[in-house]
């Protein structure tokens, strides 16, 4: 038998090289999760399958649209990495929360869409978790594509928004706040309630 030529040899051993850094680079995004933000993500995870109702806590003038109306939530879609949770107003099935994990924590994007399953013109806007947190809060100030994206739109106001969700035992919260501006809606989850229509957009 031939012996490799001591060239071809190094030659191989290069590319072995250069291919480690790649496979070292390929971070699982569960591995980079602090434990708050883990336990964080599999309580509300724990409830996938349910729906629950909520009502509004705080707000102003600006919240009137979701005034005598059903507040819905409904942890409908679950992965290792991912949950969307879809948000009822009365026969508004337009919006979707998505809580994902990332290299650098978690993620909060609002998906939108028109009855028809079409893109709103402001959807998937929200932003990353910049800190631990805790296992029953975790808060996502907005991300410059979605500061852009409300500026192409004229909601200037909205460009220093920052959500939070908690969650205990008892209760589920999604609130936004930014200067004067103050909207929170608490959910019971002690008592399920009847699955609502599937959201707009979505099988």
């Amino acid at each position: 038998m031939k012996s490799i030529p001591t060239l071809q040899r190094l030659g191989l051993a290069a590319l072995c090289l250069l291919a480690m850094p790649v496979i070292a680079t390929q971070a699982d995004p569960q591995s980079m999760l602090t434990q708050q933000q883990r336990s964080f993500f599999a309580q509300i995870a724990s409830h996938c399958g349910q729906a629950f109702a909520g009502k509004v806590v705080s707000g102003d003038s600006a919240d009137s649209t979701f005034s005598g109306k059903s507040l819905i939530m409904h942890v409908r879609e679950c992965s290792d990495t991912e949950l969307k949770i879809p948000f009822h107003v009365g026969d508004d099935h337009s919006r979707t929360w998505v809580i994902t994990k990332t290299t650098q924590g978690l993620r909060l994007k609002h998906d939108h869409r028109h009855q028809d399953g079409s893109e709103d013109a402001v959807t998937m806007y929200g932003g990353d978790t910049t800190n631990v947190g805790t296992a029953q809060r975790q808060s996502f100030p907005i991300d410059k594509d979605s500061i852009n994206n409300f500026i192409r739109n004229g909601l200037t106001q909205s460009v220093t928004n920052v959500w939070h969700i908690a969650i205990t035992p008892t209760i589920f919260s999604y609130q936004l706040t930014r200067e004067n501006r103050d909207f929170k809606v608490d959910f019971d989850l002690t008592q399920p309630v009847a699955l609502p229509p599937k959201p707009w957009g979505h099988d």
